[in-house]
């Protein structure tokens, strides 16, 4: 189309298919540690609430962008897995969920080999100046975006698993 400028549409594209890169990247770590990108989304956030790392199933599917239904299977799962466990509530209407000793140290491990990985990734691409000069490029992009659409959320969030 003789309207679209063609540098624009080109940084969008490989900002989308970066985007799916490390989605995918995201997905393979998971796997290595015996999750989905789903399941450490959620102890992603459970580890985000600080001590005592836990969390209502409401909270947490609104945390997520998750249905209710969703959010109650993940849980099952992890659960099953010995990463969560309930807690009483105090109130008895809801029942809040914990990440486990076991749970903290899945999260730490499948964490610590995502961040090596992205890390040599950007070292094999870019000179720390680089690096410095993209972190500010694309903060501006996003300033700029989220003045327009509202602020994104601060953390990755993987599509439905």
């Amino acid at each position: 189309m003789p309207d679209v400028d063609p540098r624009t549409e080109a940084a969008r594209q490989r900002i989308g298919r970066t985007s799916r890169l490390f989605e995918r990247l995201l997905t393979e770590v998971a796997a290595d540690h015996e999750l989905t990108a789903g399941d450490w989304a959620a102890l992603s956030a459970l580890q985000r609430s600080g001590p005592p790392y836990q969390a209502s199933p409401t909270t947490l599917a609104q945390q997520l962008g998750i249905t209710s239904g969703t959010m109650s299977v993940r849980l099952a799962r992890l659960s099953q897995a010995g990463l969560i466990e309930s807690v009483a509530a105090a109130d008895g209407r809801s029942k809040p969920v914990r990440l486990t000793r076991h749970g903290q140290d899945r999260w730490r491990a499948a964490t610590q080999q995502r961040t090596t990985r992205e890390h040599q990734l950007f070292l094999d691409a870019f000179t720390g100046e680089d690096l410095d000069v993209l972190n500010s490029l694309l903060g501006r992009l996003l300033g700029r975006l989220e003045g327009e659409f509202g602020q994104a959320t601060r953390h990755d969030v993987p599509k439905e698993s």
